[in-house]
């Protein structure tokens, strides 16, 4: 949380505890007590979030080549680094800042868009990139923005941030660290999303179920896994937007846990 607040200057949007394991595993492969807490420079309707759950007794994730990393614009993000003596490290013309575990932020040295999100792309690998972007974009409907050499930059609106593969010409492992990539969409969609999966033989790995967060509103999600197992989840935008709704105080409730750990 140091990581994401003081270096990365994201603020938490919603911080929520659960007793047991999450029946969509959104909390991976565990049943036992769990939190969540999202993290963003924007309420979640506008922007891209963060969503990190964390596991009560688990001190460890094996990580796998599934996620790239994650490119943001924010030359205060490269300074705030700094001046708290944060590593930063260059990789083919970017900044790389790296979260606890491991994860990757590249950042462009410029300054964070005003109104803008200054997330640009989240970046996940691909064993074949023909097949990536048959499922993705002949099945999802996401649009090609780019495509060059082993790479294609994909999105459903332009003002959002980008999906982008690399094609790593070899299989994806996901380990035990991996996450997944949420979409909210309307609920009579959802449905459609059902359909078209089943129709076309790819993977539903939990289907239309409703999920309850205590004292917030509940949500229906579908997850779906695409060619490399990349978990993609579609949660009902009418419920999503009532979850979603900023609760800044939760933020004094994450501390007081941090301070028991």
């Amino acid at each position: 949380m140091n990581f994401y607040r003081e270096v990365l200057g994201m603020k938490v949007l919603r911080h929520e505890e659960f007793a047991d394991g999450c029946e969509a595993t959104c909390n991976g492969p565990y049943a036992n007590r769990w939190s969540k807490t999202m993290v963003g420079y924007g309420p979640e309707d506008n922007h891209f979030v963060i969503e990190l759950t964390y596991n009560y007794g688990i001190s460890h994730y094996e990580s796998g080549n599934d996620f790239r990393g994650i490119t943001i614009r924010s030359k205060e993000a490269i300074d705030r680094a700094k001046n708290c003596g944060w590593p930063v490290e260059e990789e083919n013309g970017h900044f790389v800042l790296k979260a606890p575990g491991g994860y990757k932020y590249y950042v462009i040295n410029e300054p964070q868009p005003t109104g803008k999100d200054p997330v640009e792309k989240v970046t996940l690998s691909s064993s074949n990139l023909q097949n990536t972007i048959a499922y993705w974009k002949d099945i999802l409907n996401l649009k090609v923005i780019e495509q060059v050499d082993n790479r294609v930059l994909m999105c459903y609106s332009e003002d959002q941030a980008k999906l982008e593969f690399i094609d790593i010409g070899t299989a994806v492992n996901h380990a035990k660290a991996y996450g997944r990539i949420a979409f909210s969409v309307p609920y009579d969609i959802q449905p459609e999303i059902q359909k078209r999966i089943k129709e076309s033989g790819h993977k539903i790995l939990t289907d239309l179920i409703t999920l309850d967060t205590p004292g917030k509103a509940s949500v229906r999600v579908i997850i779906l896994a695409d060619p490399d197992d990349h978990e993609i989840c579609f949660v009902d935008d009418e419920g999503f937007r009532q979850l979603s709704v900023p609760d800044y105080e939760s933020e004094a409730i994450l501390n007081r846990y941090l301070q028991k750990e």
